[in-house]
């Protein structure tokens, strides 16, 4: 029975997905330098925690750069040769940044990096969309998403080792592992036979796209996404300061609550999408994710400070993930078409990369000016606030689903 549900799950998926989904795996298996980046600035560069915060927030305006980049050359030029770039720069960027010591160059850099390693998103997601059919779609991106939390589960764990030998391996592990996925992807899908694929979907149309910039539905369902993104986002960000400094756990503990998170998602998410898709609207099961993200944060203050309550939240927070992440994807996905795909996605990212703006901004302030528990209990209301705004999306967007129907009928 278990087994038929795993077949169920994965049937049905195409080559290429499968070749994106090697792609992402090795890339994201290499993702240790952002997870402990606020750490090691704190803890071994000694910046202040401000310090620290900006320089995660020029993390997210390179990669709200990256995404506009992206997104624009996506549409113009094809998924293929973006996909490649990205990662090759982003690998030599990243064995670069491991080498600054001062609070300019390591900012400087960290923008320069995370505008060119976020411009591989948008093409990224028009590629698997491409390569997927309207009833695959949210499962390939669930696979998607599964090569990126096993790619973290190993990443976190071996980060969380290497963190506690040398900080400095992290950058040149996290490089090497995305020149690596650069040439799979050169190696798997050659040039030769994707581009002109990818390009085709370009011009496939005669007719003048619709903007997502002018999609009104869209753009309401970004901002709420925005404000789950960025009380997501101190997942990796202030959580693993806290549970170091106020709890005293060690880097090893805290890669392998990483581990963890990457560990059930894998296990669970393809079974459960499989399972869920098509029984709700994606905005009913995106509200439902959301609000259970915002409990993870308040478990944080009404439990003991203990390891089994961080583990708790991991485990709180993974599953409103797995609800939420994979039916925002096709949610957006649904409201594109070949020929503007890229700036649709190109939006998505620049939404996340603003949160990851936002996220350390706020909860540095936060901290500095009150506590940890004022931050964990903002975070929780914010994630209801988003919740609610799905559901009231939803509304919305089913009136005029069935005033569309009606107008046809």
């Amino acid at each position: 029975m278990l087994l038929q549900l795993y077949k169920q799950a994965y049937s049905g998926l195409s080559r290429n997905s499968w070749y994106l989904c090697l792609v992402m795996l090795v890339n994201r298996s290499g993702t240790m330098v952002i997870p402990f980046m606020t750490i090691y600035c704190t803890q071994k560069l000694h910046f202040s925690i401000v310090q620290a915060g900006i320089i995660m927030m020029l993390f997210g305006f390179g990669s709200v750069v990256g995404g506009f980049i992206g997104g624009k050359i996506t549409d113009k030029y094809g998924f293929y040769d973006v996909q490649a770039g990205a990662l090759l720069s982003g690998g030599v960027l990243f064995m670069i940044l491991g080498l600054q010591h001062t609070f300019l160059s390591i900012a400087t850099l960290s923008f320069i990096l995370s505008m060119c390693n976020d411009a591989f998103r948008p093409a990224n997601s028009t590629a698997i969309a491409y390569y997927s059919s309207a009833e695959n779609k949210t499962r390939s991106f669930s696979l998607n998403r599964l090569a990126v939390n096993l790619g973290w589960a190993l990443g976190g764990a071996v980060g969380g080792f290497l963190a506690s030998v040398n900080y400095h391996l992290l950058f040149w592990v996290d490089g090497s592992t995305n020149i690596l996925a650069g040439i799979m992807l050169l190696i798997l899908m050659p040039r030769s036979k994707i581009v002109n694929a990818s390009k085709a979907a370009v011009a496939a149309s005669k007719d003048v796209s619709a903007s997502a910039y002018k999609d009104k539905i869209y753009l309401v369902f970004i901002f709420f996404q925005f404000l789950f993104a960025m009380c997501f986002f101190q997942l990796f960000t202030m959580q693993p300061v806290f549970y170091k400094e106020q709890w005293h756990l060690s880097e090893q503990f805290i890669g392998g609550l990483m581990a963890l998170s990457g560990t059930m998602i894998t296990l669970i998410e393809m079974v459960l999408v499989n399972n869920l898709e098509g029984r709700r609207h994606q905005l009913q099961f995106t509200a439902l994710g959301v609000l259970i993200v915002g409990s993870s944060f308040i478990v944080l203050n009404i439990l003991p400070a203990m390891a089994f309550t961080a583990i708790l939240s991991m485990v709180i927070i993974t599953i409103g993930e797995m609800m939420s992440m994979p039916f925002m994807s096709s949610f957006f996905i649904g409201r594109t078409t070949d020929q503007n795909r890229g700036q649709y996605a190109g939006l998505f990212t620049m939404s996340w990369s603003l949160a990851q703006i936002g996220a350390p901004l706020i909860g540095s302030r936060v901290i500095e000016k009150f506590n940890y528990q004022a931050l964990w209990w903002l975070m929780g209301l914010i994630c209801f606030i988003a919740s609610a705004g799905f559901l009231l999306l939803y509304k919305v967007t089913s009136r005029k689903e069935r005033a569309l129907m009606e107008q046809v009928m």
